[in-house]
């Protein structure tokens, strides 16, 4: 009996496959649009990450771990940009749609009873 014939696949191929990109450190800006003007320094052994745009001087600080990269900071701000926004339209009181002037609320000291 005979061995079996390996398969001849390329050795070189596989490696290429799973080379990793790296990931992006210079983000767009939320607030002033300017493109690769947000950077994103990550302090493993402080245990915090800031991230500051040049441009118009905006700054968000976060904890981080050992598996926090820089994409996962700008991703966390993009969150809590999102979420102070919807805070700040949650509080006001949606204009009403009809034309009928809103009805008065009642006055404690009246005596219409």
């Amino acid at each position: 009996m005979g061995k079996r014939k390996k398969s001849s696949r390329k050795p070189a191929a596989a490696t290429a496959a799973r080379r990793r990109e790296p990931l992006d450190t210079a983000f767009t800006c939320l607030f002033c649009h300017h493109d690769k003007s947000v950077t994103v320094r990550v302090d493993r052994k402080e245990g915090i990450a800031q991230l500051v745009c040049r441009v118009c001087d905006q700054r968000y600080q976060s904890k981080v771990n050992h598996l926090t990269e820089p994409v996962d900071i700008y991703s966390e701000w993009i969150d809590a940009a999102d979420a102070a926004q919807k805070e700040d339209h949650g509080t006001r009181r949606p204009a009403a749609s009809s034309s009928r002037p809103a009805p008065a609320p009642p006055s404690v000291g009246s005596d219409d009873d």
